[in-house]
């Protein structure tokens, strides 16, 4: 954003959340928070600077692990890294003069058998325990926050932490005791997002997924005077020239942040920012819409057809179930709109899903649901009139 990298502050939007989580408001999210955005549209910059500190304020006790910062790793094990780093740093005054005696491992609670000389819980230890033992040597609510939680549906061991953290929640928040655990999840995907929510045999069944707020005006405005006051009087960014390029590059402040250091930096002799601006954005819009131009161009009818019933469903919000005899009919109508064969079945679908996903423009949980992988190429889908 610039040399010193200030970050407009969303106190509001974090004291909200948190007492939508705490459940001082009419929204209930004690089995779970789900907050879903397009990747790079400031949610983690949002978590780390802003709920992050919202939670310390209230005596909670913030969790905080990104699936998206090693996406080989079992999303298991970042989990129980991110707990185990949290647990380590409650020793006690006994414990840390335990270790510098030299003694390695010390019982917690009489439930974990802690090794100082590993950074993971101790093997054989279930997230439900560790938390719990968390939980009890902070004496405060857990508030676990998992960036890009799409991420642990990819594999079997992903989807069982998932199991094993809706366990733990069940038993720290369950009789009359005081709560003892939040689970917060965000996804750049609603759709996989959804799929740990949407149906009786997902871990979350039943809890709702709310968009989270996009960066609006108030950013705008703050962006146009930060770079501003690096500029000459003369030659100044408006506001609406501003406003105008982040939407056309999808509300994320990183490409925004580009586009304005192009312009501001390499351009800013000519004196016509805000015109540059806008041709920037324009520029980068259309190179996004060619790309998806280009993938779109090598699809046989059949996967073209299969990608248009996708973003139809996503764009309205909807599951994509792709061997109903609905799904089936759908992609025949678009079939017969381009004059192909009406050739939709089982079988032919699965290989459009299949090749789809080789070309990366579908994405699959490891238990056969399917997503776009970028629901942006939707919306161009729709403006092209596919």
């Amino acid at each position: 954003m610039s040399p010193s990298r200030p970050i407009l502050r969303r106190d509001q939007l974090a004291q909200a959340l948190a007492k939508d989580l705490a459940g001082e408001s009419l929204v209930d999210y004690s089995s779970g928070m789900f907050l879903a955005a397009p990747r790079r549209t400031g949610k983690s910059t949002f978590l780390n600077n802003d709920f992050v500190p919202e939670c310390l304020q209230r005596s909670w006790l913030p969790v905080y692990v990104d699936l998206w910062s090693d996406r080989d790793a079992d999303p298991a094990e970042l989990i129980s890294g991110a707990i185990g780093t949290a647990l380590g740093s409650f020793e006690s005054t006994l414990v840390k003069a335990a270790k510098k005696a030299g003694v390695e491992k010390i019982n917690l609670l009489r439930t974990l058998s802690w090794d100082f000389s590993r950074p993971q819980l101790p093997a054989g230890t279930t997230l439900a325990q560790a938390l719990a033992v968390l939980h009890q040597v902070s004496g405060q609510m857990v508030v676990l926050i998992i960036d890009e939680a799409q991420h642990a549906l990819n594999s079997e061991e992903g989807l069982n932490a998932m199991f094993a953290l809706k366990a733990a929640r069940d038993h720290l928040n369950r009789g009359d005791r005081p709560d003892g655990l939040r689970l917060v999840f965000t996804g750049s995907s609603r759709d996989k997002l959804a799929n740990l929510v949407l149906k009786s045999k997902q871990p979350f069944f039943g809890a709702s997924i709310t968009p989270f707020p996009l960066l609006g005006r108030e950013y705008v405005e703050f962006v146009t005077q930060l770079w501003n006051r690096r500029l000459a009087q003369d030659n100044q960014f408006k506001v609406e020239d501003l406003e105008y390029a982040f939407e056309l590059v999808g509300r994320r402040p990183e490409m925004l942040g580009k586009l304005l250091a192009e312009v501001s930096v390499g351009l800013g002799e000519a004196g016509n920012l805000g015109e540059l601006l806008r041709t920037g954005a324009l520029n980068h819009q259309a190179g996004v819409w060619s790309d998806y131009e280009s993938a779109w161009n090598e699809l046989s009818p059949l996967q073209q057809a299969v990608l248009e019933v996708m973003a139809e469903r996503t764009l309205a919000k909807q599951p994509f179930s792709p061997f109903t005899d609905q799904t089936f009919t759908d992609v025949n109508r678009k079939l017969e709109r381009a004059q192909a064969q009406a050739n939709a079945s089982a079988t032919n679908v699965q290989k459009a899903l299949d090749a789809l996903r080789d070309k990366e423009l579908v994405w699959k949980a490891n238990r056969g649901e399917y997503a776009l992988e970028d629901v942006s190429m939707a919306e161009w889908m729709t403006r092209a009139g596919r």
